[in-house]
């Protein structure tokens, strides 16, 4: 039998990469909240339709990078590949449309089956945000805010960019569409299979090809701001000059554009060229259409989602970990009185490193071995006078201190 391994695009957060992990989830939550987002979880398995009615039959995503099975009750069920349409379904099925607005914060492990390379796995982990039932720009300028406040914490906005453009209202959509359409079958020789599946059905999809040849057709593809009505003009001036009130740089990219028929108005995308090819660590847009398209109220949205790992990669520094306590127990005796100060002392919030075997040179070379910076002794002698031994590991200095003193005395390292 073969040495088993983790499944292909899957990997161990192994101590050292967990908390560069939690340090990017924990900031982005606590950023979030800042600015009133609530967090709250989905199931990680929704019913297929969920992300079949809202990312569309001819998505990449829905055709080539679900994981889609059917469970023993026959059911199709789906591994989240993204979280939107999960915080949209539960607003739905838990009648949350009287309760508008809603502010929400996620963060979990998401799922697609996509050609692994850094910065992109086939489970990954996002944080993502959410704000339902606001229809102003300041909606959407609040949102971006929250995304540059979480990564400014990080030490990642500095070297990022943050792109903007605007999709327009559903007016300004269809006019697109239409000279779009004209364009692209003008060239539908050298457009994909896929594509020229999609120029009937979704020719905006064709604009998020990652197909060369599509791409170089797209470059010369009509703008889709010059053919925006003036509520759609007005609508993207209002978030710029939101940014521009809270001092956050923005470059309007014209080519960046959500395929999808919900998306509206402002698209945005962050991105930090020292990760490469996989280079966006936030992106996310307005989708006033999507909780309607599900067979919910018509329910203005906006939000983003973010990468963990490719944060992660950011961070300057590993986070360290706490510093443990090495509580040693020489022999029998010693170990009933050690089991009671390790749980005294954590109940203080101490971390403490109990030593199960061994003798005194195998025990002190494990407290070196943890990064410990004091080992706290217990044998026959200092049972017998009611102490223990407290000895710096970085100074090489001990001293008896009474048992009922002992957390005052550790509280210098901690």
């Amino acid at each position: 039998m073969s040495e088993l391994q983790p499944v292909r695009g899957t990997h161990d957060l192994l101590p050292d990469e967990m908390r560069r992990y939690r340090r990017v989830a924990e900031t982005a939550r606590r950023a979030a909240e800042c600015f009133g987002f609530q967090e709250m979880a989905t199931p990680i398995f929704e019913f297929s339709e969920v992300f079949k009615r809202t990312l569309g039959d001819t998505s990449d995503i829905v055709t080539k990078e679900m994981y889609t099975f059917t469970d023993r009750g026959g059911e199709t069920i789906t591994l989240r590949p993204e979280g939107t349409a999960g915080v949209a379904r539960a607003l739905i099925s838990g009648g949350l449309a009287q309760h508008l607005p809603l502010k929400y914060f996620y963060s979990g492990p998401m799922f697609r089956y996509e050609r692994p390379q850094k910065g992109r796995m086939r489970q990954f982990h996002q944080t993502g945000i959410e704000l339902l039932g606001i229809r102003e720009p300041l909606g959407d300028v609040e949102v971006i805010a929250t995304g540059a406040e979480f990564l400014r914490r990080i030490g990642a906005w500095d070297r990022a960019q943050l792109e903007i453009n605007t999709l327009g209202d559903t007016e300004s959509r269809q006019n697109y569409r239409g000279v779009l359409v004209d364009y692209l079958s003008g060239h539908k020789a050298r457009l994909s299979e896929d594509s020229i599946n999609r120029l009937e059905r979704n020719p905006l999809r064709i604009l998020d090809s990652k197909d060369k040849g599509d791409q170089a057709v797209v470059a010369d593809a009509p703008v889709y701001t010059d053919y925006l009505n003036a509520a759609s003009r007005d609508f993207f001036a209002r978030v710029k000059a939101g940014l521009e009130a809270l001092g956050i740089a923005y470059v309007v990219n014209p080519r960046l554009v959500r395929g999808l028929d919900y998306y509206c108005h402002t698209c945005f995308e962050v991105t930090c060229e020292e990760l490469g090819a996989q280079k966006t660590i936030l992106a996310g847009g307005r989708y006033d259409g999507l909780v309607g398209m599900m067979g919910g109220p018509e329910t203005p949205g906006v939000g983003w989602a973010s990468g963990i790992e490719r944060c992660a990669m950011l961070l300057r520094e590993t986070p360290e970990a706490r510093v443990p306590i090495a509580l040693v127990p020489l022999g029998e005796r010693a170990e009933a009185t050690a089991l009671r100060l390790a749980g005294e002392l954590r109940s203080l919030d101490f971390v403490v490193d109990l030593g199960f075997s061994g003798n005194m040179k195998s025990r002190m070379k494990r407290a070196n071995k943890i990064a410990a910076k004091v080992a706290v002794i217990l044998g026959d002698n200092e049972l017998d006078q009611n102490v223990a031994t407290l000895k710096n590991l970085s100074s090489g200095e001990q001293s008896a201190i009474g048992l009922d003193r002992i957390a005052d005395a550790l509280e210098a390292f901690r």
